[in-house]
């Protein structure tokens, strides 16, 4: 990442983009596994067999290894372990397993808990949308299969072409009734489909923890080391004078899940300090929730790459 990327470090250099250049192999072929575990085999059959998926990963990805360890020396209380890392690698094939479920209308498997429902309740109600900031952290698929339970509630989820190519992928097949509309990111079109989306009142998802090419970043103190997070999806929903909730789905073990909504920052209202300074802000509550829930949920984080790499301090 150039020098005029970074928000507030004019002189710094920082290679935020790090995670499109890591090899994808090992995520495609999970996918395609959990396909087949869940189609024809069933969850609790799927579920035992991810252990066999953690120890592939275990035996065979010493870089994701020395990543998930060091993030989790961050936020366990102790030394982690290689019991912790398989553990770590378990709960995301586990979500990904999930989300094949979920794209086949099969969201009566999943006993949810929520906090924070009434906030989307809210907002629903008053029919003006709203842009949720989500990360790599749980089952976005899971917040998103919660929202189309609602009768007339469209939820689309906006993501770069690396990753909707991915995804796309895993909805072959699945029913058509409970495939999420997406909105490619890096299209000319692509912020103005997100504000019709907005405009009908419906809900655009994005995750933002993590910083791509160019695009400007902001250097956030994240588990204890400064940390790159982006810029953009907040600009835009200053832009589009939008309020913005975060969000997550904490895998809890089993069939548990747990959605969580909070309030970031509500666009719509001039604020005092000026557009700039109340997107920082937002910013930093976004990483504040997130580095909240890293914390108490520390498996369901899942960024196996070098997050902190190249990072001005």
């Amino acid at each position: 990442m150039s020098a005029r990327g970074i928000d507030g470090n004019p002189g710094a250099r920082a290679s935020g983009a790090q995670w499109v250049d890591e090899p994808e192999r090992g995520s495609v072929a999970l996918m395609r596994v959990m396909t087949f575990l869940a189609l024809h085999l069933g969850r609790k059959v799927g579920q035992r067999l991810l252990y066999l998926i953690a120890a592939y990963y275990f035996l065979l990805a010493p870089a994701a290894r020395r990543h998930s360890r060091e993030y989790l020396c961050r936020v366990l209380p102790r030394t982690p372990n290689g019991a912790d890392f398989f553990r770590h690698v378990y709960a995301f094939a586990a979500t990904l397993l999930d989300r094949l479920y979920l794209v086949h209308g099969r969201i009566g498997l999943f006993a949810l808990t929520s906090e924070g429902e009434e906030l989307m309740n809210a907002v629903a109600a008053r029919g003006d949308g709203a842009l949720l900031l989500g990360a790599h952290l749980g089952s976005f698929a899971m917040m998103s299969a919660l929202g189309r339970q609602r009768p007339g509630l469209r939820v689309a989820m906006a993501m770069y072409e690396h990753n909707a190519s991915r995804v796309a992928a895993m909805f072959k097949d699945a029913d058509p009734a409970c495939i999420p509309e997406i909105i490619p990111l890096g299209h000319l079109d692509a912020m103005l489909r997100v504000r019709d989306t907005l405009d009908a009142g419906g809900f655009v998802g994005m995750l933002a923890d993590r910083t791509i090419g160019e695009a400007p970043a902001q250097v956030v103190s994240f588990l204890g080391a400064p940390a790159l997070f982006p810029v953009g999806p907040m600009r835009a929903a200053a832009a589009l004078r939008r309020r913005v909730i975060f969000m997550t789905g904490l895998y809890r073990g089993g069939n548990r899940y747990h959605v969580v909504f909070h309030e970031l920052a509500d666009f719509s209202q001039p604020a005092a300090g000026g557009r700039e300074a109340a997107v920082r802000e937002a910013i930093a509550r976004y990483v504040a929730l997130l580095e909240t829930y890293c914390r108490s949920d520390p498996y369901n984080w899942f960024n196996f790459y070098d997050f902190w790499h190249g990072v001005p301090t």
